[in-house]
């Protein structure tokens, strides 16, 4: 894949989710976990969609349960709470894999060189034309 808008994911309801709906915005993808220390970042991750939304910023979710087994829950499960425990609005994926063998396509190509996320809400942010820019 060249860039990001050749993706198309899973929605967290099972819906088909292609990245190319997302040309020309901006897009901060992040890992994602209901029950990690840094959950509370929901909030600001929903505040900064709020107020830049208008303006071409996407804040893409992506659950995953590799740390710790922080994101347990079912993807309904997981909608529910972000929805009623941060008022979550933006994009949501299926739950995914960020590292090991089993490592989702899209973040081969958010990492690029082969590193391992950290932890979870790690951030990539992409340009509108699909490049990772930081």
């Amino acid at each position: 894949m060249s860039n990001l808008f050749d993706f198309t994911l899973t929605d967290i309801q099972g819906n088909a989710l292609p990245l190319s709906q997302f040309k020309g915005k901006t897009l901060l993808v992040v890992n994602v976990a209901s029950q990690c220390g840094l959950t509370p970042q929901y909030s600001a991750l929903e505040q900064l969609y709020q107020q830049y939304k208008d303006q071409g910023l996407v804040v893409l979710g992506c659950p995953c349960n590799q740390f710790k087994g922080q994101e347990p829950g079912t993807e309904a499960e997981i909608k529910t709470f972000c929805e009623t425990h941060d008022g979550v609005t933006f994009p949501l994926t299926s739950k995914l894999e960020v590292n090991g063998p089993n490592r989702h396509p899209l973040y081969q190509f958010l990492i690029g060189n082969g590193e391992e996320i950290q932890w979870n809400f790690e951030k990539f942010l992409v340009n509108g034309e699909g490049q990772v820019v930081a």
